[in-house]
């Protein structure tokens, strides 16, 4: 599919946001989308609002697979599937960049060495403890809650996690000045791109929360979680490295999915009639 770029047109402002919706499904996943001519590594500063939304393709998957798995299997194995699915549509994208950023800043290294171990494709023993607990806790959280909490949690996590992600990238200044994996996204990240990306977040709290409005607390929770982990984050990046690189991002929106299915857990006592 070849999309003229011609953003002076009527219908240029729609043109250049479908374009960049799927300049963000093409960065986050291995899925098939259409094809742009005359690529521009700007375009991809327009991308960044639809972060989001990709999380609401790839967390649907997730969730759809977690639904139809615990009709035959016990709910350990669905969850299992469920987080697999995730991370083969992404390519394992932010697993990456979880496993990294604890390799670079787990340890008591300088700046300077900390950018370093990140780019180092080896997997380091902070790494490879991240991701063996960060993936454990969404796993058994997944397989903690019931089918009819977990499936829209799991969906939500997605979105949610990316929404602050892409929130610390407004907040951050980016450190690399090489071509890291989230140059071209962090340039330009204005004040409507970021409404639009927040508002994108709470779409399926607001979803759910319409459906089942006695459910609240647990979406509440969910977000707030999410927000205090990458509040944490925020200040974690920029005392150990001035700002952010695509791998820290990635690891947030790891740490801010696990965030948002543990208080779905701990909130799940005060609502009994979802047990």
């Amino acid at each position: 599919m070849n999309v003229e770029s011609n953003d002076a047109a009527p219908l240029g402002v729609f043109r250049r946001e479908w374009r960049a919706f799927w300049l963000a499904v093409q960065f986050f996943t291995r899925l098939p989308t259409p094809h742009f001519e005359g690529f521009h590594p700007e375009w991809l500063n327009d991308a960044a609002k639809w972060f989001p939304a990709v999380g609401l393709i790839v967390g649907g998957l997730s969730a759809a697979t977690l639904w139809g798995a615990a009709q035959v299997l016990p709910m350990p194995i669905a969850a299992g599937l469920a987080l697999a699915v995730g991370a083969i549509v992404t390519g394992a994208f932010h697993e990456d960049g979880l496993a990294d950023t604890f390799d670079a800043l787990g340890g008591h290294v300088d700046r300077a060495k900390a950018l370093v171990i990140m780019k180092d494709s080896r997997l380091g023993s902070y790494g490879a403890l991240a991701l063996l607990l960060v993936t454990g806790l969404r796993w058994a959280a997944l397989a903690a809650l019931p089918l009819v909490v977990a499936v829209p949690a799991l969906l939500a996590a997605h979105v949610v996690a990316r929404g602050g992600a892409t929130a610390l990238m407004a907040r951050l200044d980016y450190v690399r000045d090489d071509d890291g994996k989230s140059k071209p996204l962090a340039v330009a990240l204005g004040p409507l791109g970021l409404v639009v990306a927040l508002g994108l977040s709470v779409l399926p709290l607001l979803a759910f929360t319409t459906s089942e409005p006695a459910a609240w607390p647990l979406w509440g929770a969910g977000a707030a979680a999410v927000a205090a982990v990458h509040a944490w984050c925020a200040r974690w990046y920029r005392r150990r490295l001035g700002g952010f690189t695509g791998d820290t991002l990635g690891c947030a929106e790891q740490l801010g999915e696990t965030a948002f299915l543990l208080a779905c857990v701990a909130m799940l006592p005060l609502l009994p009639w979802f047990a």
